[in-house]
């Protein structure tokens, strides 16, 4: 009888493609997805470390998979097992701790692994290259591909460095043989994930980079649209601007990390801008895309933060035109910089900093929401809205989450949609040209 097994995944989206890869290489070398809510064979907690709560989050999942299956083999992956293999360690049950480094051949190492002989491979060096392939999450009508991992930025703040390894890239032809492979299987969208992905292509060789990418994707004239993750203010350069302008294929969605508004505070996180500098790239794609929807990660009490740096990132997100931005409060990390940072804010302090900015951040997604009210939108449905509102919920290439009638239940479809009102946070919308 084939063995079973069930992947628990926290964090952001590249640990979503890594545990849909780890999956599908399970399911290749004979294993069986366990049923939902079933026991299984074996157990992977693939883990996130990015603050305290994530690292909370990781280990109560740990415990949790234990206590609910104790016969099982349960193993911890991801950025906690290669970064504090030592604090896993201790927790009773724990069978395997394999970091990062492993995850291209972890569905190997797992069939040697035994239940009640403890196995700890979290040091191992990381490839020099991106090579795995990342395949498409079957439940959703979109596909993640991760085309880039590991950071050399080292953001004070910032365990990630550590976590992932150094920069490693998906050799480009890769890239478009796996866009086209998404394609023929009748995918829509594609979103381009990786740790650092401004930094795309540094590492090959010869050198290339995203927009270089872009360029090919946009050659290969490949019936799906790509939407861009997480990138870094200085590697917005004007040719993605002007592409997400021009080209129907790329998304109108910029997310942009700022972390903070105060120009000192940003010297501290070693971040590599100023607050004039991001209000400058803000404004310059908004004036160019006015509906493009424009996303911000913002850290609330970092080490040295007083009310006036509060007060100028406050300022600053407030004025601009962004469209959401994501809070984080400050997570002191050991091995980071900041972690022997003076100037620690109080924590109910930076509680009620985080709660203000969130509450800006809700007004500024509703203008955004109702600045698109009267637009026609591209909007790919994803099946009934599971509200029991017995609509079609879709998400535009802005962004945009839409509810809107139709004759039958559509999915996977991308449609034209005229966005007609706001209501408490909904978005209503009407079918412009039915496919």
């Amino acid at each position: 009888m084939a063995k079973t097994f069930k992947i628990i995944t926290l964090g952001c989206k590249v640990n979503q493609c890594e545990s849909a890869t780890l999956r599908e290489a399970l399911i290749r070398t004979g294993w069986v997805p366990a049923e939902r809510g079933g026991s299984a064979d074996l157990n992977i907690v693939n883990t996130c470390i990015v603050t305290q709560r994530a690292s909370y989050q990781s280990r109560q999942a740990i415990r949790k998979t234990i206590r609910e299956n104790p016969s099982a083999l349960t193993a911890a992956i991801g950025c906690y097992a290669q970064t504090f293999p030592e604090e896993l360690s201790g927790i009773e049950g724990l069978d395997v701790i394999a970091g990062n480094a492993l995850k291209g051949r972890l569905h190997k190492v797992l069939q040697e692994c035994r239940k009640g002989r403890p196995t700890c491979i979290s040091q191992a060096d990381f490839n020099r290259s991106l090579s795995e392939e990342i395949l498409p999450l079957s439940d959703r009508t979109r596909s993640f591909l991760k085309i880039q991992d590991g950071c050399d930025s080292f953001c004070s703040y910032c365990i990630v460095p550590f976590s992932r390894g150094p920069l490693r890239s998906l050799d480009p032809f890769k890239v478009i043989a796996l866009l086209r492979s998404l394609s023929e299987e009748g995918y829509k969208e594609v979103v381009f994930t990786g740790i650092h992905l401004g930094k795309y292509g540094v590492d090959l060789s010869p050198t290339t980079s995203l927009k270089d990418l872009l360029t090919l994707v946009g050659k290969a004239k490949l019936p799906l649209r790509i939407r861009l993750s997480s990138i870094e203010p200085r590697e917005v350069v004007a040719d993605l601007i002007h592409m997400a302008a021009s080209e129907e294929w790329l998304c109108r969605h910029f997310h942009l990390p700022l972390q903070s508004g105060d120009n000192e505070t940003l010297k501290r996180m070693n971040r590599n801008y100023t607050s004039e500098e991001y209000s400058r790239l803000v404004e310059s794609i908004h004036s160019r895309i006015p509906l493009a929807a424009l996303g911000a990660d913002i850290m609330a009490g970092f080490p040295g933060e007083d009310d006036r740096a509060h007060r100028n990132t406050y300022d600053l997100v407030k004025e601009l035109p962004l469209s959401y931005f994501h809070v984080f409060p400050f997570s002191p990390r050991r091995g980071t910089a900041a972690w022997d940072f003076k100037d620690r804010v109080d924590e109910r302090e930076i509680k009620r900093r985080a709660e203000a900015l969130r509450v800006l951040g809700q007004k500024k997604r509703e203008d955004f929401y109702r600045s698109c009210v009267g637009e026609t939108l591209q909007v790919l449905a994803e099946g009934l809205d599971r509200s029991g509102t017995g609509m079609i919920k879709g998400l535009s290439d802005n962004y945009l989450p839409v509810l809107f009638p139709f004759p039958h239940e559509i999915k996977n479809k991308m449609l034209s949609v005229r966005i007609e009102r706001v209501e408490e946070m909904s978005i209503w919308g009407c079918v412009a040209t039915e496919p």
